[in-house]
């Protein structure tokens, strides 16, 4: 018999032998523990047989949303299977998961006719709780996160959480990643929020916060991603951002932010490839802050009544942009020639409903690179293509109206 084969086969029949005949060292889970993950089960979907589908130690033989330690204490419950009429109406359900580290619901509560209010109580062993898009749940934050100050990952996003964010925020002091988008939550944030010095992802998108954005954000040094986007915040975005040197994804759009111009801080964030400002009127010219920003790829400028001329360094320093939003605004002036040499490279450079004004020639192989320019919108821009060595320009035809703006064959 081939080596190989042989050794796959010790292998299996290993495998098989562990299976069957467990360590005799390996501890049986506690039946409080199994009993309540039958609980929990039933509560998810009544209508299945759940310990006829799994009458053995679920530890022993674990199910795939069932992780257990050791010395058989479930530590992370992910994704459990569940039904329409999915539940969590016991109070008690998650009780006797002392050693639990993660829990996962997705998709799970979605009957409006069977809304959550109130969690039960979580265990403080908790680490990770993550509930994404269970939109019946319709409670609070503050009721059942205030004993878990384990955490390290809170991800609660396209939920129906309601409410203020209660200042106790700042008493997770092990939180690396906090998530809150696309919740009901409303009011203004707690300055307490600054403590959570080991934070590298804030993203609280999608939600009706209101107020000025506490300058104790800018202590969260750890940050890479902030994400504050589509909400009502006002004022001017504060100064103390300039500490925020991690900084990789940065979205404030979609606010009500204050005529305070484009925060010249940015130019201190090295290390970000993407920033998005859309839908505040920042208002004032596009500043000349993008010399240390090469790592740039991604810039959102779109209606924010902005001015002036689009700078000649964005295209000279930014040889990584591959999108850049600046319509709807106000900017005037040509195009700066530097486009032509990113052209190759961009996915997108949005200049729609300003009031730029150019003539542009091209020959008929160069016109594919409108397709990544969107123009219309400028009225004076006009645009020449040569058609010079082209036996036709089949995708686009050639001289005529070509958008909102004047194409011709004329030199």
């Amino acid at each position: 018999m081939d080596d190989s084969i042989l050794k796959l086969a010790v292998i299996w029949l290993a495998f098989i032998l562990f299976v069957v005949f467990p360590p005799e060292n390996q501890p049986s889970i506690d039946p409080l523990e199994q009993n309540a993950v039958y609980r929990l089960l039933n509560s998810l979907n009544p209508t299945l047989p759940w310990t006829t589908l799994y009458p053995n130690d679920l530890c022993i033989s674990p199910p795939h949303f069932l992780l257990c330690d050791s010395q058989s204490h479930i530590v992370a419950i992910t994704s459990p299977p569940c039904s329409p009429n999915a539940t969590l109406n016991d109070p008690l359900l998650f009780t006797p998961f002392t050693h639990l580290r993660k829990l996962t619901f997705s998709k799970c509560f979605n009957n409006s006719l069977n809304p959550i209010h109130s969690l039960p109580s979580l265990p403080p062993s908790l680490q990770q709780l993550i509930l994404i898009d269970n939109p019946s749940i319709l409670s609070p934050l503050q009721p059942f996160l205030h004993n878990l100050t384990s955490l390290k990952k809170l991800v609660l996003t396209g939920n129906g959480f309601h409410g203020q964010l209660p200042p106790q925020i700042g008493l997770f002091p092990n939180l690396v990643e906090l998530n809150l988008s696309r919740n009901n939550l409303s009011g203004e944030l707690p300055a307490t929020i600054g403590r959570l010095k080991k934070l590298k992802i804030l993203d609280l998108s999608g939600n009706d916060f209101k107020g000025s954005v506490p300058e104790q954000v800018g202590n969260l040094v750890s940050l890479s991603k902030l994400n504050l986007s589509h909400n009502e915040f006002t004022g001017k975005i504060p100064e103390s951002f300039i500490q925020l040197k991690n900084i990789k994804y940065f979205d404030l759009s979609f606010n009500r932010f204050g005529k305070f111009g484009v925060p010249l801080f940015l130019s201190e964030f090295t290390k970000m490839k993407e920033v998005y400002l859309s839908g505040n009127k920042l208002s004032g010219e596009i500043p000349e802050i993008w010399e240390k920003l090469d790592r740039l790829e991604k810039i959102g400028f779109s209606d924010m009544d902005l001015v002036g001329k689009i700078p000649v360094s964005m295209f000279f320093y930014l040889e990584n942009l591959s999108y850049l939003a600046l319509d709807n605004n106000n900017l005037h002036g040509r195009i700066p020639d530097g486009f032509w040499y990113l052209a190759p490279y961009v996915e997108e450079i949005n200049l729609e409903n300003n009031n730029l004004s150019q003539t542009m020639a091209l020959t008929c192989g160069a016109e594919i690179m409108l397709n990544k320019l969107k123009l219309a919108g400028n009225v004076g821009m006009r645009l020449k293509i040569s058609n010079r060595g082209c036996s036709s320009c089949p995708k686009y035809g050639c001289g005529g109206v070509y958008g909102s703006y004047k194409r011709t064959d004329e030199w």
